[in-house]
């Protein structure tokens, strides 16, 4: 999670800052007034209106990142969302505007993107022990181009993976079936890790390669 946010955040933000136009990170606070409210296709509904505000006034597509977290005091469930705005553009607040029902909402502009995004994945998106919701997804972008996407997802592939392909170019993907696959070259890999039982509902694995493991210490 924190490798996918802080990529895409910078990413993101040296893009915006090579554009030749002058953007702005607004960052977005929406919170629930009633926790049995939540489900998870909301953020994607509240970003789906924001994109449709955007069209009707011809702006450029506007890229996004958001962290689902719960709160250090009360576990209580609430969003980040960081949008860049060319500047000049300033959003409504959703709960004003009926595109967030579920609670309030405020935005503040963001001087640093990453480290304002640094700061919510530094915690894995949550402050408690407190499980998410069913099917709640911790976090998610968009807006991203092709090459940008191929840098995030290298940044959150496995260590070992990155140790065979040290180069986001070569795009290693998980395959079907098992190991990873570069999308570059066609070779695969099988995983040297085995899956062996479970323990306090989380895996637990073994590594089964026929050399040590130089990963034990990560």
């Amino acid at each position: 999670m924190r490798s996918s946010i802080l990529t895409g955040a910078r990413l993101i933000q040296e893009r915006m800052a090579n554009s030749g136009q002058r953007w702005k990170p607004a960052f977005l606070h929406l919170t629930y007034a009633d926790q049995d409210a939540f489900d998870a296709r909301q953020i994607s509904g509240l970003i789906d209106r924001i994109r449709k505000w955007a069209k009707r006034r011809d702006l450029p597509p506007l890229p996004f990142i958001w962290v689902l977290e719960r709160g250090s005091r009360h576990g209580r469930l609430h969003y980040h969302l960081m949008i860049w705005l060319p500047k000049g553009v300033t959003l409504p607040k959703p709960d004003k505007q009926g595109w967030w029902p579920w609670g309030s909402t405020r935005i503040e502009w963001a001087r640093s993107a990453v480290r304002y995004m640094a700061k919510y994945a530094s915690k894995g998106g949550k402050d408690t022990d407190q499980p998410f919701p069913k099917g709640a997804r911790i976090h998610g972008k968009g807006g991203l181009t092709g090459t940008e996407r191929s840098q995030c997802a290298w940044w959150r592939a496995p260590t070992w993976v990155k140790h065979v392909w040290p180069d986001w170019q070569d795009e290693p993907r998980p395959a079907v079936g098992g190991g990873w696959i570069s999308r570059v070259t066609g070779d695969w890999l099988p995983s040297p890790w085995m899956l062996i039982g479970f323990e306090l509902g989380r895996p637990v694995v073994r590594w089964i390669a026929d050399r040590p493991c130089p990963f034990a210490a990560a």
